[in-house]
């Protein structure tokens, strides 16, 4: 069972959240870093799966309908994690990937659509 890998949209780009899961060991990839900007959110998910990576967003309409359209289709993809824009603080994104992180595989969230509200303490 290995450990998931996150891949960040552009939706979810935050320095600080990124900087502080990079400390706490996860894998973490942004579309800065893949030189990724502008692609459509199919061509991301698609690219996600080649890399074995997790996508993060805050897309939830889009990420949303792709998964369903993915998954009616047979297409896998290796998982998305959808939080609400704005909703939460870094520290409580922070928190709450962890915790999804230490709970799951990356096997685990093959074709999973994940909200982060199921791992955030209210």
């Amino acid at each position: 069972m290995s450990q998931i890998h996150l891949y960040f949209d552009e939706d979810a780009l935050q320095s600080a959240l990124v900087s502080a899961l990079k400390n706490s060991k996860v894998d973490v990839v942004t579309v800065a870093d893949a030189a990724r900007f502008s692609f459509s959110d199919e061509e991301q998910l698609i690219w996600a799966k080649e890399q074995s990576r997790v996508v993060y967003s805050f897309n939830m309409g889009d990420f949303q309908n792709l998964h369903h359209v993915f998954i009616a289709k047979g297409i896998e993809h290796s998982g998305i994690i959808l939080a609400p824009q704005q909703r939460y603080s870094i520290g409580e994104q922070l928190r709450g990937l962890l915790k999804l992180i230490s709970q799951k595989s990356a096997e685990d969230m093959v074709n999973q659509l994940i909200f982060l509200s199921a791992y955030i303490k209210v």
